[in-house]
This record gives structure tokens, C-alpha cells and sequence, in this order.
């Protein structure tokens, strides 16, 4: 399925899109992270949350568990917040 990245990620892709399989958002986000090293680490947490500061959607809607079920032909979009002072 299309998965698009924000910005600050492109380091492990180099693209703003890939392709990555997986029946739940987390076998996506595991998929990714075969393809791409590292990039799992940057959005989820050691405790298997996404991260604070990251927003997932699914075709439009935002999800927050791992569980997630996905379709092949769904659209994610990884969105990361950015902040400063």
C-alpha cells in the first residue's frame, strides 16, 4: 500500500512516497522498517505507542493503534509534529 512520509523521515527513505504491506498499522510500520532500518524507532515508543509528536492516517482518518486493520488498498499518511521556542 502508498505510505507517505513527512519530511523529517526522508532520511531514511529519500522519497515522500513508498510502498509497504501489512494486515495491521503495526506489520506496516515493522515492513518499513525491514525496508528503510530505524524508521519504526523515530515513531513508535519502547512501550509499542506511536510517539507523541507523530500522527497517523488511514485514508484521511487518524489512527492510534498499532492494531489497526489495514487493506492493501488503503493510503497511510505519517505526519510529524514539529515544535520550537
Amino acid at each position: 500500500m502508498k505510505v507517505l512520509i513527512p519530511s523529517p523521515l526522508l532520511a531514511y527513505t529519500r522519497v515522500r512516497e513508498v510502498q509497504a504491506d501489512g494486515a495491521t498499522l503495526g506489520a506496516l510500520l515493522a515492513d518499513l522498517d525491514r525496508q528503510y532500518p530505524g524508521i519504526r524507532h523515530r515513531m513508535v515508543d519502547e512501550q509499542d505507542a506511536i510517539r507523541p509528536h507523530m500522527r497517523v492516517f488511514v485514508n484521511g482518518e487518524q489512527v492510534m493503534a498499532l492494531g489497526q486493520p489495514l487493506a492493501p488498498t488503503d493510503t497511510v499518511q505519517v505526519i510529524q509534529a514539529l515544535s520550537g521556542g
